[in-house]
């Protein structure tokens, strides 16, 4: 676990949130970053220029980063009217997901990573995300 920023949820509950989603085995690193740096890895690395929410790189193997963008994250929170908890929650274990060989970019595997990040949440306490209300 590492932070660039403050006020992100405790360091224990991200890693409750990560491992709920994990293989056994993983080995990842969770960060937690202001805008600049995330807009910078984003450009960089996805050649898109802005901040995301969340960012997943898979080195293979079990391993990978999960970059989490405070500013955005709080943002969009306030904006979907979540708490701040379940919407880091729903992104570490999107970013798991990813890590995990989950994708979205066609209509059925966004399905596929919907369903399983609403059964991981569900078990952590959380509402499924995308359920609208």
């Amino acid at each position: 676990m590492q932070r660039a920023v403050r006020g992100a949820p405790p360091a224990r509950a991200l890693a409750r949130y990560a491992r709920a989603a994990a293989r056994a085995g993983m080995a990842v690193t969770l960060r937690v970053v202001g805008a600049a740096e995330a807009r910078r890895l984003n450009r960089t690395f996805r050649r898109r220029d802005y901040a995301p929410n969340v960012l997943a790189f898979d080195y293979g193997e079990g391993a990978g980063d999960i970059v989490l963008c405070h500013p955005v994250i709080r943002r969009e929170a306030r904006a979907q009217r979540k708490r701040l908890a379940a919407h880091y929650a729903h992104l570490v274990v999107h970013g798991m997901l990813h890590l995990r060989g989950y994708d979205h970019a066609r209509r059925a595997d966004a399905a596929r990573m919907r369903r399983a990040e609403a059964r991981v949440l569900r078990r952590l306490g959380f509402a499924d995300p995308y359920a609208v209300e």
